[in-house]
């Protein structure tokens, strides 16, 4: 079923459009929340929480791109369970992707810094746009998917080393175009 009759039968209140979007989308919810949370059952509540999330949320949204409304919705979900599942814990998988961008981006820890966050963004997109489309795939696909090198391998064709290589390079590119900007890194 195409997207828009999807959103059209959330518009009418239809439960079958939570089925028609399990049936589409929810593969890829489950393997987002997944790559997150490495747990069969997590991710499974993940895609039930995303399903009810887009339920909640949809009408008054009515977004462009259904499915990158629902893979945020599902990201969302699963880093909320990740909080949650991780409180007081550290080295998961999640956290070393997460650690590979630490000397690149600092996380806020202010008031001014969090307003700063909407320019970083931005500056954030501006480096993504000027990538190679396979970069940005790569990219994406490791720091907002959570995909492993042997994931990312698979899907590119690449070798495992070569994804590394590369993720290497475009974080070290990363933080020039940061420095360039005049961030603090």
């Amino acid at each position: 079923m195409e997207d828009k009759r999807i959103i059209e039968l959330f518009f009418s209140r239809s439960e079958t459009a939570i089925s028609q979007l399990s049936e589409k989308y929810g593969k890829l919810c489950r393997k987002i929340s997944y790559n997150i949370l490495n747990d069969l059952s997590d991710a499974e509540e993940c895609l039930n929480d995303t399903l009810l999330g887009v339920w909640n949320s949809i009408p008054p949204n009515r977004p462009d791109s259904l499915i990158s409304y629902v893979c945020k919705v599902a990201r969302n979900c699963a880093l909320k369970r990740y909080e949650y599942n991780t409180a007081q814990k550290r080295n998961s998988h999640y956290d070393v992707a997460l650690e590979e961008l630490d000397e690149c981006i600092a996380a806020p820890s202010g008031v001014e810094q969090e307003i700063d966050a909407m320019e970083l963004t931005n500056d954030l997109n501006r480096f993504l746009a000027g990538l190679k489309k396979e970069d940005r795939v790569i990219f994406m696909r490791r720091y907002y998917f959570s995909d492993s090198y042997e994931q990312i391998a698979s899907l590119t064709g690449l070798s495992v080393k070569n994804v590394s290589v590369k993720l290497t390079r475009i974080r070290a590119a990363l933080k020039n175009h940061l420095k360039e900007r005049g961030y603090e890194i």
